[in-house]
């Protein structure tokens, strides 16, 4: 299957980068979007978490590796397990006009045989989560 590859901005309201950083290095996007992110501790390198997303009877587990970390963000990748191939990025940066910009960029494709049939029902989950992800950040202090 081929790779899906999207990037998707929002400016904050918040101006306070410094602590827009820590939540986001805390997992406070992800919790906030809805998932369950286990362990719960500050993002590091090669870190092993597990993010859980349930809507209904219907719960999905997503392992991911972090893989890389700037001062801006950090990218994971989706490990054996996740529904998805491919990795993520978060990030904020402050633009020239003092505004904060986060920024959730992935490049994937489906991992399992679920993901691969159901398609159209995954990259809309995908969209979904990822509106979530922005909301969530909309809200960072």
């Amino acid at each position: 299957m081929a790779w899906h590859e999207f990037e998707r901005s929002v400016v904050l309201d918040s101006r306070n980068v410094a602590g827009a950083r820590a939540a986001l290095f805390n997992w406070q996007v992800h919790r906030d979007a809805g998932l369950r992110v286990t362990p719960c501790c500050p993002i590091t390198l090669g870190q092993n978490a597990t993010l859980i997303w349930a809507w209904g009877i219907v719960r999905v587990t997503a392992p991911v590796q972090v893989i890389a970390i700037t001062e801006d963000g950090f990218t994971y990748r989706a490990l054996p397990g996740h529904p998805e191939e491919g990795e993520e990025t978060f990030t904020l940066r402050q633009d020239a006009d003092g505004s904060v910009r986060f920024t959730v960029s992935a490049r994937s494709r489906p991992a399992t045989w679920w993901a691969r049939i159901g398609t159209p029902l995954t990259s809309l989950v995908q969209r979904r989560i990822t509106d979530r992800y922005l909301g969530a950040a909309r809200r960072l202090p």
